[in-house]
């Protein structure tokens, strides 16, 4: 087969130039994870993906329960379909709580701490209750666990990647904490080596063309654990060669014209950006030895398959504006369709199309 071009065939895998999907949590299920550290940017990494989005109807998922935030991979903050919350943060959070016990342990967080925290949390909780992270705190430091230092923040983390909490919606711009087992019963459990091979499938269907490497870096997994997982995803995979590497990508998702749209304006922490190890296909050959990898985890703007600058939104007095850094003077038709993609980003916080 010929190879595809990497950052057009993402672009459509992604949903960000094919079909948009229906609802925030079809878009969350076919990604698998989407990177939720920065809230606001997270609302916008579904929503750009989404038919008819707006920050609300993404608000109203995580309300409604079917998209959870919370940290299932790499100790970092994601939304997840809620039907896969316990089995992604049972496969992939034990070795993340083993990686961390040296730094618990420093701050005095031991098993007897941590178990004395979740009893606290699960009696101030469960009932349907939520509260901020102000007023968790609260109730650690009424029972005599103390949050100072960093602790309260590592106290919630830990009771997180042991399944015990999760996010629940927001109360005004405050984040609130919920008993994951009362706010997303039931949720479903598979067998590790299931677990494994649909992990692996929902990344490289959603995702490749990929390396196993950058499988290994979105994941936390282990390069041995990958080299199982990629095994046991075979049937449904295919793999070539692009720039000497060997790639894998989904024989379904292998669709694209290999067209690219005019411009998008993509968050912090997008998956088009941060969930590849190796993030230079997505960069000119002019910008790629200047452009450091940590600076595209920030806010991008993408012209034509490829970052061609930075941006951010700034608010006041009741509006919205939108500052652009290109790397370059943009061409008119360049300029003519990142206008566009202002327009549409501006409509989604707004809510007015």
């Amino acid at each position: 087969m010929t190879p595809p071009k990497l950052p057009q065939q993402r672009l459509y895998n992604q949903r960000l130039t094919a079909t948009p999907l229906d609802t925030p949590a079809d878009v969350v299920r076919w990604l698998g994870a989407v990177q939720a550290q920065d809230y606001l940017g997270s609302l916008w990494a579904i929503g750009v993906r989404s038919r008819h989005a707006t920050e609300a109807t993404i608000e109203r998922a995580i309300a409604d329960r079917s998209i959870v935030r919370t940290w299932p991979m790499r100790g970092t903050l994601h939304f997840v379909a809620a039907e896969d919350v316990r089995w992604m943060l049972e496969l992939l959070t034990p070795r993340v709580l083993a990686a961390a016990s040296g730094r618990l342990s420093d701050l005095g967080l031991d098993r007897r701490a941590l178990a004395r925290s979740a009893a606290a949390v699960s009696r101030a909780l469960e009932g349907g209750r939520r509260l901020t992270r102000d007023a968790l705190y609260r109730v650690l430091q009424d029972v005599r666990i103390s949050t100072a230092g960093g602790r309260g923040s590592h106290i919630v983390w830990s009771l997180a990647h042991d399944g015990l909490i999760c996010f629940g919606p927001r109360e005004g711009k405050q984040q609130t904490f919920v008993l994951l087992e009362e706010w997303i019963p039931g949720a479903r459990r598979l067998p590790r080596e299931e677990a494994l091979g649909e992990l692996t499938r929902r990344y490289f269907t959603s995702h490749g063309p990929a390396t196993a490497h950058d499988f290994a870096w979105w994941s936390g997994l282990r390069v041995s654990e990958v080299a199982e997982a990629l095994a046991l995803a075979s049937a449904h995979l295919v793999s070539f060669q692009v720039g000497g590497r060997n790639h894998w990508a989904a024989t379904s998702a292998l669709e694209s014209n290999g067209r690219a749209p005019g411009a998008l304006l993509l968050p912090p922490f997008d998956e088009f950006t941060v969930a590849y190890k190796d993030r230079s296909a997505v960069l000119s050959s002019a910008n790629r030895g200047r452009i450091q990898g940590m600076a595209l985890l920030g806010p991008t703007m993408v012209v034509n398959g490829r970052v061609a600058g930075f941006w951010s939104r700034r608010l006041a007095a009741g509006s919205m504006k939108i500052e652009l850094q290109p790397f370059a003077r943009l061409t008119p038709t360049a300029r003519r369709a990142v206008s566009s993609a202002m327009q549409r980003y501006a409509a989604f916080v707004t809510g007015i199309g």
